[in-house]
């Protein structure tokens, strides 16, 4: 089951019923509106399920995923930075297996929750990159330790590595 942060509540009514999550303190920004439209159905097998609350979604029963659009958009980092399909990724190790993911350069920001032992990394923002590059980018990653690329094989991903994992302007 995802454990997630002390700012996020998450259970559900029974079954197959809404999602409880708590609203990132922007999610009333236009632009998360449009994220939300183009969010995909599934992720991994996971279908989408209904929440509560305005710019927020979950994916799986009990919940696998959970995304939020617009939490605070993170400055300069030295946070592992990943880049999926043009999408530049803040990804932070929180507790065991749980991983939170934050879109960098962007705002309105989008956080993900996952359990990595139970969905990949890499398929969770394969999946959202899509969704999340309707938010303009206005800074990226001037170095990434893996770029992760969808190929036209949905299940394949390619992962490149390089020498740093710092998260900067760029001027």
């Amino acid at each position: 089951m995802l454990l997630a942060p002390a700012a996020l509540v998450l259970s559900s009514c029974a079954p197959g019923g809404a999602a409880t999550v708590e609203p990132a303190p922007y999610a009333s920004d236009p632009v998360c509106a449009e994220v939300m439209l183009a969010l995909p159905e599934t992720i991994d097998g996971h279908h989408q399920r209904e929440t509560n609350s305005q710019g927020t979604s979950v994916w799986g029963d009990p919940s696998r995923v959970v995304a939020r659009c617009g939490v605070e958009p993170p400055g300069p980092s030295p946070e592992h930075c990943v880049t999926a399909d043009g999408v530049d990724w803040l990804a932070v190790e929180e507790e065991g297996s749980d991983w939170r993911l934050v879109s960098y350069g962007r705002e309105p920001a989008v956080e993900v929750l996952l359990d990595v032992d139970e969905i990949p990394s890499s398929t969770v923002m394969l999946a959202l990159a899509g969704a999340v590059e309707r938010v303009e980018q206005t800074r990226g990653c001037t170095s990434t330790e893996q770029e992760i690329e969808g190929t036209e094989d949905s299940d394949a991903v390619t992962e490149d590595s390089a020498d740093s994992d710092h998260a900067e302007s760029h001027h």
